[in-house]
């Protein structure tokens, strides 16, 4: 029988059995609320307008050029107390509704197309390439001599707008795809359909929709040049007639109202498809 106070040597068999896993239990950062992120948001222009109205208010800006917050905010409440804001900003959206939906669809088809084929991308792609560098006021005066100045061309020029960055997008999201991921597909026998569906999609979406974003961004800007061709209404004719004028305060408050629409519009573009990359485990919120 062992004595009681004798020591014995642990074996290694031992130490591994009796080693615990302690589990990773550090508290994961909670994310801001929803109320809480519009507000931090909201911080950094308010604090520039506030600093901006002191200045002007103490003298030591002059508010000729550039009017004060107060004076921007007069001219947006008559504009909006009058009518007129809502019947600018309706034609803005509007062209912009219609050129992103005809720009999306033709860069989504085109891009998926020229990524695909090889033939079509060595045949097709170095042309659009160089019209992508094709600034947006070029445009003007050709789709002026072809289509008149009723709402077709402006409608186009945001088309074109739009059109590019999708098509950049898609195609590179596409030729990116990880080839290790069809060939799991082709191991486990997929057809060329369910491929699309359960490998492709779900790795091109992410960029996709990035690209779309992006496109709308720059259908807002394309819609200043469209709105130049003859237009008697929108966002655009606001800029162009405070310019003529003279009207400072009104060149800014459309200003404003091209942020406020465009920034309403990415929120509502990222809501819709949100639920079509639910699937994501990203870190975004602990970054």
């Amino acid at each position: 029988m062992r004595p009681r106070n004798a020591r014995t040597r642990a074996t290694p068999s031992d130490t591994r059995s009796s080693r615990t896993v302690i589990p990773d239990t550090e508290p994961k950062p909670a994310a801001p609320r929803r109320g809480t992120r519009l507000l931090l948001g909201l911080l950094p222009p308010l604090l520039l307008a506030l600093g901006w109205e002191v200045g002007v208010d103490s003298g030591l800006v002059s508010g000729r050029l550039l009017p004060p917050p107060s004076r921007i905010g007069g001219t947006l409440w008559g504009l909006a107390a009058s009518g007129d804001l809502a019947i600018h900003v309706e034609a803005t959206l509007v062209r912009v509704g219609l050129g992103f939906a005809f720009g999306a669809a033709a860069g989504i088809l085109a891009g998926a197309l020229v990524a695909t084929l090889p033939r079509l991308r060595w045949l097709v792609d170095p042309s659009l390439q160089a019209l992508r560098a094709v600034p947006s006021l070029a445009w003007v005066p050709l789709f002026i001599l072809w289509f008149g100045i009723l709402e077709t061309p402006k409608v186009l020029l945001i088309a074109v707008g739009v059109f590019f960055p999708v098509y950049v997008g898609v195609a590179g999201a596409i030729a990116s795809v990880d080839r290790k991921l069809v060939e799991v597909g082709r191991v486990f026998r997929l057809s060329k359909a369910a491929q699309v569906r359960r490998i492709l999609l779900p790795a091109v979406l992410p960029a996709t929709l990035t690209a779309l974003r992006t496109g709308l961004g720059l259908g807002f800007l394309f819609v200043v040049a469209a709105e130049l061709m003859g237009a008697s209404e929108g966002l655009g004719y606001l800029l162009v007639d405070g310019q003529q004028f003279g009207k400072p305060d009104q060149i800014m408050a459309a200003i404003i109202a091209f942020a406020v629409v465009g920034k309403l519009a990415d929120a509502a573009l990222v809501g819709l498809t949100a639920p079509l990359v639910r699937w994501q485990d990203t870190a975004r919120e602990t970054l």
